[in-house]
């Protein structure tokens, strides 16, 4: 090995171990990227969407004209429209039907709500689990690299007769190119986690308190419309 300590060198000069490492960090680093951009793309629209679909629910517009507007289009409602959509349909479905109390019509919608709520805390929570695995994995994935580049950078000094510095310093910088691509790919990965689980859990917060006050409402709604 040359004493040239060029980045492109020693990546190129590394054992296959170590290179095999560095292709599995940086395949991880771009997958992570991935997500980051597009789970940031996700629950930004899920927080506008909230807070335009909440500001138009409690400015006190009918029930009925707002569950045709976020369910006109083809595809469904997401967000918290979609748990609007989902209680109040089943809300309609079963005042409709006789001999069902208030309470158990409320608790269908408060059900349907459940579900609904669940599916788009599934669909923004999806590959954070990713994030969090590329993020714990790749620190000790880039050191294994650097133990097995140094372990084969020693054995190789046991073919030579004298080991000085220009001998020694490629293959140990080599090895820890692996540690550094390891950071690389987990500090990333560990910010955007925390930040994105962070605005997710808020998300189910704002949902929680959405379905307990359209519960109300609706609550009110069913006792008007059973005459108590």
């Amino acid at each position: 090995m040359t004493g040239n300590l060029s980045l492109a060198e020693l990546v190129l000069e590394a054992s296959l171990v170590v290179q095999l490492v560095m292709l599995v960090l940086i395949a991880a680093s771009i997958a992570s990227w991935a997500i980051i951009v597009q789970k940031r793309r996700l629950l930004n629209e899920a927080i506008a969407g909230s807070d335009r679909f909440e500001a138009s629910f409690w400015s006190g517009g009918d029930l009925t004209a707002m569950y045709r507007e976020v369910t006109k289009g083809d595809a469904p409602p997401s967000e918290m429209a979609g748990l609007f959509a989902a209680g109040f349909r089943e809300f309609r479905r079963l005042n409709e039907q006789p001999g069902l109390t208030p309470g158990q019509i409320v608790e269908g919608a408060q059900r349907a709500m459940r579900v609904a709520q669940m599916r788009e805390m599934d669909r923004i929570e999806h590959n954070l689990a990713v994030l969090a695995t590329i993020g714990s994995t790749s620190p000790y994935v880039g050191l294994f690299g650097t133990v097995w580049g140094i372990m084969n950078a020693f054995i190789g000094l046991g073919n030579v007769q004298s080991a000085t510095l220009a001998v020694v310093a490629p293959a140990i910088a080599e090895a820890l190119i692996a540690t550094a691509l390891g950071l690389f790919a987990a500090i990333p990965a560990v910010i955007a986690y925390n930040r994105y689980a962070d605005q997710a859990s808020r998300l189910e917060v704002r949902y929680d308190g959405f379905a307990e006050e359209f519960a109300a409402i609706l609550q009110r709604h069913a006792r008007g419309n059973r005459g108590g």
